[in-house]
């Protein structure tokens, strides 16, 4: 979302000064999605601690873990799209999901074509939220819908991120990709 510039320019070795882009992407949604794993992990417990199941172990041990599986599958499979963070720098785009970064992607810029800004990406287009993979579409990270960043890769493949001010990172990473003009004056 920001441009971040780190570093010194006017270095003593006339070295310019390396520029880092940082977007976000946030879709509140997730966190009540999580409620509902959290619900089926209670109740799994419940079922576990003060049951009158009178069918017997085996039954009762089997809705026990179902409901605890599910629960955990839902709350860590939510929470781990709650937000999507993007980092570009002068040798890559980073893309971290969740509040540990994980899944995470990183792509070297010099692997990518190009880059487009998208202004309506939605869940329904790539099958839901999260990471997911369209044979016809290319690989996508899907936290919410509406702007998004399309990165054209060298091997035919594609790859969308919706990140807010998706336009700026696409300037960003179009300008990484220019190659150095020759013949610079000092």
């Amino acid at each position: 979302m920001r441009y971040h510039p780190h570093g010194q320019s006017g270095t003593p070795d006339g070295s310019a000064h390396t520029d880092v882009w940082t977007g976000r992407a946030t879709n509140r949604a997730q966190w009540l999605l999580s409620l509902g794993g959290c619900a089926f992990m209670a109740l799994g417990i419940e079922l576990a601690v003060d049951s009158a199941w009178t069918s017997g172990i085996a039954p009762l041990a089997m809705s026990v873990v179902g409901c605890i599986a599910v629960g955990l599958l839902v709350l860590f499979g939510t929470l781990a799209f709650v937000h999507v963070a993007v980092k570009v720098d002068k040798e890559c785009l980073e893309v971290r999901c969740g509040h540990i970064g994980l899944p995470r992607r990183r792509i070297p810029l010099s692997q990518v074509a190009g880059a487009d800004f998208a202004p309506r990406v939605t869940p329904r287009h790539w099958g839901g939220w999260g990471y997911r993979w369209r044979p016809e579409k290319g690989t996508a990270v899907i936290v919410r819908r509406g702007e998004g960043l399309v990165l054209r890769l060298w091997d035919g493949h594609t790859f969308t991120i919706t990140v807010d001010d998706a336009e700026s990172a696409v300037r960003v990473i179009r300008d990484r990709l220019r190659p150095a003009s020759s013949g610079a004056t000092r």
